[in-house]
C-alpha cells in the first residue's frame, strides 16, 4: 500500500463529517490496557451481564479477533437529540429518546457504507469493516480512546459538544492512521445520575448492573413477567429509560438539536397510552413500528412492559 502512507487523518475525519457525522475520531490499535479488559472481565464474573450472553464474547478484550489487519480505529458519533418531552400523566408511556424516530442502526450504516467504500476506494489493498452496536466491539472505550468522548459514571459516553445523546459507530481498517488525543473525564464529584436511578442499577461509579436496569429489562428481558422488585420502579416506561440522562448536567447545559431529520419521533411515540400498549395486537405493533429501532422490543414484550405499569398505578386488577 505504498499510496495509502500519503491518507491522513485529517482527510478520512473530513469526509466523515461530509458523509453526515456530527463527530469522528481516529486512533492506531494496539492492545487494550489492562484496566480495561479487567472492567469488562469483572463486570461478567459479577453477572451485571444478565442474560445478555453475547456480552462474553472474546473479540470483546481482542480487537484483532475482529479483523487480524486492523491497524486503525475510526469512531464515529451522531447526534440524536430532539427538543420534545414525554407527556405528563399516569395514562401515558415513556420511550426512550433513541427510539423515537427511525431505528438508529439504518441511518448509521448507511453513512458508515459510505464511509468504509470511500476509503476502500482509495487503493484497492485498503480494508474497512463497520459496526454500529452490531458486533464484538467495545464502542465507548475506541469512543472515549479517540477523543469522541468520555465514559461517564452512568456508563454512556458523554462528549462536549452534544451530551451523550449519540449513536456511536466504528470503522476497523488495515490504513495506519495518525492517533487523536483520548478523552479526559469530566464527570467530576457529580453523582446525579447514581442518586436519580430509581432502582440503584449504578452500583457505583462507571458501573451498572442490568439485573436492575429499566432499560435492560423493558428491552432486552424476555421473561413472562418483569421483576417483582422493578416493576415498582418503572414510572411509566416502557421502552428504555432516559433518567440518568435527563439529569446530566452536560446533557442539560449542552443538547443541541440533530439536523438528521429521521430522528424526529415518530407520531405516537411521544404520548402513547399504556391502556393502548396492553393490548396491541401483534399487526397494528408491525404497522405502527415500522423501521423502528422498537422492533426489538417484541409485541408480547411491549404489552408485558404496559401492563406492568398499568398494575403499579391502577393495581393488579386493572383492565386494559
Amino acid at each position: 500500500m505504498n499510496e495509502c502512507t500519503s491518507i491522513s487523518s485529517t482527510i478520512v475525519k473530513e469526509k466523515a463529517k461530509e458523509v453526515g457525522f456530527h463527530l469522528v475520531g481516529v486512533t492506531t490499535v494496539k492492545d487494550l490496557e489492562p484496566r480495561e479488559t479487567e472492567n469488562l472481565s469483572n463486570w461478567l464474573k459479577q453477572g451485571y451481564h444478565a442474560d445478555m450472553e453475547w456480552m462474553k464474547n472474546p473479540k470483546r478484550e481482542d480487537i484483532s479477533l475482529v479483523m487480524p489487519e486492523v491497524r486503525s480505529l475510526i469512531s464515529v458519533a451522531l447526534n440524536y437529540y430532539t427538543p420534545h418531552v414525554h407527556q405528563k400523566g399516569d395514562e401515558y408511556g415513556k420511550i426512550s429518546r433513541y427510539a423515537w424516530g427511525r431505528d438508529y442502526h439504518r441511518i448509521m450504516h448507511k453513512k458508515l457504507k459510505e464511509l468504509a467504500s470511500w476509503l476502500e476506494s482509495l487503493d484497492a489493498d485498503i480494508k474497512a469493516r463497520y459496526y454500529a452496536d452490531t458486533g464484538p466491539v467495545q464502542d465507548k472505550i475506541w469512543a472515549q480512546k479517540t477523543g469522541i468522548g468520555w465514559i461517564a459514571k452512568n456508563g454512556n459516553v458523554i462528549t462536549k459538544k452534544y451530551g451523550s445523546w449519540v449513536f456511536l459507530g466504528e470503522i476497523l481498517t488495515n490504513l495506519e492512521l495518525e492517533s487523536d488525543r483520548p478523552a479526559t473525564q469530566h464527570c467530576g464529584t457529580c453523582t446525579r445520575c447514581l442518586q436519580a436511578c430509581p432502582t440503584s442499577a449504578i452500583t457505583e461509579p462507571f458501573v451498572v448492573d442490568a439485573n436492575r436496569c429499566i432499560a435492560y429489562h423493558t428491552i432486552e428481558n424476555r421473561a413472562k413477567e418483569l421483576p417483582p422488585d422493578i416493576t415498582p420502579h418503572l414510572q411509566g416506561w416502557v421502552a428504555g429509560c432516559d433518567i440518568c440522562q435527563d439529569v446530566c448536567p452536560w446533557n442539560q447545559r449542552f443538547s443541541q438539536v440533530t439536523d438528521v431529520s429521521d430522528f424526529q419521533p415518530y407520531p405516537g411515540n411521544l404520548a402513547p397510552k399504556l391502556v393502548e400498549l396492553a393490548q396491541i395486537s401483534n399487526e397494528e405493533w408491525d404497522k405502527r413500528f415500522t423501521a423502528s429501532a422498537l422492533r426489538r422490543i417484541k409485541p408480547e414484550m411491549l404489552r408485558r412492559n404496559a401492563r406492568a405499569n398499568l398494575d403499579q398505578k391502577y393495581g393488579i386488577e386493572a383492565s386494559y
